[in-house]
């Protein structure tokens, strides 16, 4: 199976009407301080159950500038991600469960002084 986790979570998060338009990013490279951003990261993962599901860790971090913009986006993603996203089809693949590893935490950037809320969840997945 090769399906790459931080593909499949930024379409399903960009497909979203509630996350702002154009903010999920699937790494840093387009980073500009002062806009509102989910970055998505993968920290690992393995593959399970005689090679036909996937599991995949992955690190969200929301930037804004506003504080209350940051946590209410870090809230809605781990919302969506948790509640919304497992049974279904995004990408060629099946999600079967997202569990959470890390609820929101606040760490803000020293260097843009930005506000940033850090979550992970385990996303498991198999093709469609």
């Amino acid at each position: 199976m090769r399906i790459d986790p931080i593909e499949l979570l930024v379409s399903y998060l960009d497909s979203l009407t509630e996350v702002p338009a154009g903010s999920v990013m699937g790494d840093m490279t387009q980073h500009v301080t002062g806009e509102t951003a989910v970055y998505l990261e993968s920290m690992g993962g393995f593959r399970v159950i005689r090679d036909r599901m996937d599991r995949a860790d992955i690190e969200y971090d929301v930037y804004s500038l506003d504080r209350k913009t940051a946590v209410d986006l870090a809230l809605l993603v781990r919302e969506k991600l948790l509640e919304d996203l497992p049974q279904r089809i995004v990408s060629g693949a099946l999600v079967l469960d997202v569990e959470e590893i890390d609820s929101p935490k606040y760490d803000p950037d020293e260097s843009s002084r930005e506000h940033v809320y850090c979550g992970q969840v385990a996303v498991f997945f198999t093709e469609a």
